[in-house]
């Protein structure tokens, strides 16, 4: 890894740190570079704004936990509808894990963008999106799956990972409220009922 490699790694880490414990305006670029340890010409030389720097940001942050979480989450190891609980107890993991660290449950950081920067920055907006669009895949892809395994009624598939996505970020806003992990676990269930199993009967 080269130093100047090092350097941007530093300020988009640092970045995604600072962000997702407060809020994108409350953090600005002084800030960042100081936690850094980065002079701020050098943030100048990798990024020409602090949206620049959140662009890659959230690029970077995807990229990672779809390459190292969803293909553990999604693996075919259960069957397809075990898989939407794994995911469900992923999410419950995570944020009782930030709880225990920081003292507050932080939500989704992806959500949280969305929520502070859909109306004032488009192109934050646009890449936020792009990132629950590709979060929907893996979900629709199991839903399919159970569908022609005969595990679910045939439904529009598309549609109701959106609806599940759309869940999921509502009940993290719901626990971010409460400041509470616990939410998830006992509401997290519930998003199954957007589906419906086939009967044995």
């Amino acid at each position: 890894m080269t130093q100047a490699h090092d350097t941007k790694q530093r300020l988009l880490d640092t970045a995604q740190k600072l962000f997702y414990a407060r809020s994108y305006e409350d953090v600005g670029v002084q800030e960042i570079c100081r936690e850094a340890d980065v002079k701020k010409g050098s943030f100048y030389h990798f990024f020409p704004s602090k949206r620049d720097l959140t662009l890659d940001m959230l690029d970077a942050s995807w990229k990672e936990f779809r390459e190292t979480e969803l293909p553990a989450v999604f693996a075919s190891d259960i069957p397809p509808l075990q898989r939407l609980e794994r995911f469900l107890d992923m999410q419950y993991r995570h944020h009782k894990a930030v709880k225990e660290q920081t003292g507050q449950v932080l939500g989704c950081p992806y959500g949280n963008l969305a929520g502070e920067m859909s109306t004032q920055d488009e192109a934050i907006r646009e890449r936020v999106l792009s990132i629950f669009r590709d979060l929907e895949a893996p979900i629709e892809a199991v839903l399919a799956e159970a569908v022609t395994a005969g595990d679910l009624e045939k439904l529009d598939t598309r549609a109701t990972a959106a609806a599940m996505v759309a869940y999921i970020e509502g009940l993290t806003l719901l626990a971010k409220t409460h400041n509470d992990p616990e939410v998830v676990r006992t509401l997290g269930p519930a998003m199954l009922n957007l589906v419906v199993p086939v009967s044995e009967g």
